[in-house]
């Protein structure tokens, strides 16, 4: 090891330079990032020493390779908790997740103080069906602990055979109480969209989470709903709770569709293709009708545009509980090796400025939570909505909104 340690450490020193070289390169002329930042020499005379204490004292032989590896995680999770090294099986996790069928729990993760954080779970799935909110963390899966644990090794953990169990503690900050769930793994298929209509002709839309297909998905739905009701729509509710975001572009497309003009969202990033700005294309596939969107603290990202740009162009009342507040931009970029870089590019702002991130979305009207599931808290509202004391209050209000405008 000592004769052939010398030989490693200068490769390692030619590699890091080149590398640096090599990025500061990209980055300033395909990025047209400018800047005067490099890799100090201390820094990288620093890296050296400590992976040279490594590989001779650590106390078990350690492959190169998977030494580098937990190298680039670390820089790069230490970034914020959306940006992340995906390791080429990581990554093929990754891609079967966002195929919608995988055995799993059926929830939306972030980190933060070092656990896993809850952001929403999807609804009809053993997540949701056993309770577990949005805010929850997860600090044991098991009896293995997640503190510090990085959320793909967490994501492993969690992903498994269909009917397989799995035990789930979580520290819900609310209650200040810790939660064990045991729950039942199954294939998890996000069922994107679904609608119904109520009395007055009041439509109703619950959108999942917003994928590529989204938008097409929403307008069919609409379409079908004003067919149902002989051209007698009076009024739409578009439920996002507990959806978790998606496709920015699907969040553009979505907002779109009810708004004939003004600004729908910009993004501000250090390159020039991460500053952008989306606006209306003339057209209000409602003509005007009353709309009311539903948000509380699992709804993200994605949704948090679609509520921004309604709510600051006085085009619909938000109602609920505020957002989550996560107003950064990922971009997955494939490496050579079949290994990604999960990055965050950009941050976005609502078309008045606004910076939502960990602030969320304020809702215009707030609305009680639906924490108490008792039978005797049922509303009129069939069955499933018929214990969801917040979707009556919204029939309630959008039933106002149209009596006035009549």
């Amino acid at each position: 090891m000592t004769e052939i340690m010398p030989r490693i450490i200068k490769t390692i020193k030619f590699f890091l330079l080149t590398l640096t070289i090599i990025v500061f390169s990209i980055t300033t002329s395909e990025a047209e990032v400018q800047t005067d930042d490099q890799v100090p020499a201390e820094k990288i005379e620093q890296f050296v020493d400590i992976y040279k204490r490594i590989k001779e004292q650590y106390v078990d032989d350690i492959d190169d390779a998977e030494l580098f590896n937990y190298a680039i995680k670390g820089m790069v999770s230490g970034l914020d908790p959306h940006s992340s090294f995906l390791s080429s099986s990581d990554f093929d996790e990754l891609k079967v997740g966002t195929t919608g069928k995988f055995g799993g729990l059926g929830i939306e993760i972030t980190t933060e103080d070092g656990f896993v954080k809850v952001i929403s779970p999807i609804d009809d799935t053993p997540a949701s069906r056993a309770g577990i909110k949005s805010g929850d963390m997860i600090i044991k899966v098991g009896e293995t602990s997640l503190k510090d644990m990085n959320i793909n090794d967490a994501v492993k953990l969690m992903r498994g055979k269909p009917g397989t169990e799995i035990q789930i503690t979580v520290f819900r900050k609310k209650t200040q109480k810790t939660i064990i769930f045991d729950i039942t793994r199954q294939i998890i298929i996000s069922k994107g969209i679904k609608s119904n209509i109520f009395e007055n002709n009041i439509g109703y839309i619950k959108l999942a989470s917003f994928q590529s297909n989204s938008t097409n998905d929403l307008k069919g739905e609409i379409y079908k709903l004003k067919k149902s009701s002989d051209n007698k729509l009076t009024g739409l509710i578009l439920d996002l709770r507990n959806n978790p975001g998606g496709v920015l572009g699907s969040a553009v497309g979505v907002s779109d569709l009810f708004l004939k003009e003004g600004k729908i969202v910009y993004t501000k990033g250090r390159t020039t293709n991460s500053q952008l700005e989306y606006f209306a294309t003339p057209q209000d596939i409602l003509d005007g009708l009353p709309l009311l969107i539903m948000v509380n603290e699992g709804s993200a990202s994605a949704s948090e545009i679609v509520a921004g740009a309604l709510q600051d162009n006085k085009r619909a009342t938000i109602v609920g509980e505020k957002s989550y507040g996560k107003a950064s931009v990922q971009t997955i970029q494939e490496l050579n090796d079949g290994s990604a870089l999960k990055l965050t590019t950009a941050r976005y702002y609502t078309p008045l400025g606004k910076d939502i991130h960990t602030e969320g979305i304020s809702p215009d009207i707030l609305l009680k939570s639906n924490d108490d599931k008792d039978e005797e808290n049922k509303v009129s509202l069939p069955e499933p909505y018929d214990k969801d004391k917040q979707l009556f209050d919204a029939i309630a209000i959008i039933k106002g909104m149209h009596v006035s405008s009549r």
